[in-house]
């Protein structure tokens, strides 16, 4: 694995702020847009508010959560929205994978029309990783897992309704497929803690069941393209 290590988070936040700010300086000088997609989360939050006062053109880019839950724009839970607010003045868009409003039952029709109209591919992907090995909203024995694990599929997105539904975010979700994740001039794994590193190198163990640890899945097929950074 292509492991970068940081002594404390502090550092880390530095680290992955440098690489990304790198990436999209290189993407822009030779394409006119870049696009970008975000994991939400306590570790990548300071990251984003790190990159927005650094030196770079964000209006040219475009960013979008790996996965969303199904609430409007305005509600706390929202990815969407507290991605936005690391980012807030710096210029950088936001669209979304669900609509405004977020009515009636989750469906995939908004995060289609918002990944159509993006860059392709993206020019950065980051991702996160939950204790239980889940990425994006791809849990453990979700009925959605094996078509959001499909490298093959040309889904863009689908639908995850957790079972059971986490207490401190109870609701259906929409998720980037594993497949539109690997769509990237660069991806990037983000953790911190002894814990997850320790569910991280048991994924990365020969003959892993991805149903189990679903970042088994994104290691065996990403390859040299991932970048995994960690602090304690």
């Amino acid at each position: 694995m292509n492991w970068n290590e940081f002594p404390d988070r502090n550092k880390l936040v530095d680290g992955v702020c440098r690489r990304i700010h790198d990436q999209l300086a290189d993407s822009l000088v030779n394409r006119p847009e870049a696009g970008i997609a975000l994991a939400g989360g306590a570790t990548p939050l300071p990251i984003y508010a790190g990159l927005a006062g650094m030196a770079l053109d964000w209006s040219r880019v475009t960013a979008v959560a790996t996965d969303e839950r199904w609430v409007p724009l305005d509600h706390e839970a929202s990815n969407a929205r507290q991605i936005g607010r690391q980012f807030a003045g710096s210029g950088l868009r936001v669209a979304s994978l669900v609509p405004a409003h977020a009515p009636g039952r989750a469906n995939v029709d908004q995060a289609e029309q918002t990944l159509a109209g993006m860059p392709q591919p993206f020019d950065l992907v980051v991702v996160g990783m939950g204790s239980d090995a889940h990425f994006a909203s791809l849990f453990p024995q979700s009925p959605a897992l094996s078509a959001g694990l499909d490298p093959g599929t040309k889904a863009g997105a689908l639908v995850v309704v957790p079972d059971p539904l986490p207490p401190e975010a109870p609701f259906a979700r929409v998720s980037l497929t594993l497949s539109r994740l690997l769509a990237t001039r660069c991806l990037l794994l983000v953790i911190s803690g002894q814990a997850k590193r320790d569910v991280l190198e048991q994924a990365a163990q020969p003959g892993v069941d991805a149903h189990q640890l679903p970042i088994a899945a994104l290691l065996r097929t990403a390859g040299e393209n991932l970048e995994i950074f960690w602090s304690p």
